[in-house]
């Protein structure tokens, strides 16, 4: 018998561009270097909140580009206090 290999779901790209899904989310921070906006996505993910990195236009590929944090309209004042406290 052949073993067939399981398909995977799709993995979401670490940073978005320009996904619609995320018009209406308030920006908490921009960085320039996509190792450091995810290091800050996860922080604020780990602290509850949903996190996310988006641009307007692809990553270099060095991952360079405007990076925006963005997160729902409703967490913003609490990844607000928390990136001010950690910064």
């Amino acid at each position: 018998m052949r073993w067939l290999p399981r398909r995977r779901a799709a993995k979401e790209p670490t940073v978005l561009i320009a996904d619609p899904r995320l018009e209406s989310w308030e920006t908490v921070s921009t960085f320039e270097e996509q190792a450091t906006a995810l290091a800050w996505s996860e922080q604020l993910r780990l602290m509850g909140l949903d996190a996310r990195c988006t641009a307007d236009h692809p990553l270099d590929r060095f991952g360079r580009g405007d990076i925006y944090l963005v997160v729902p309209p409703e967490q913003w004042s609490r990844a607000n206090e928390i990136i001010e406290n950690l910064d």
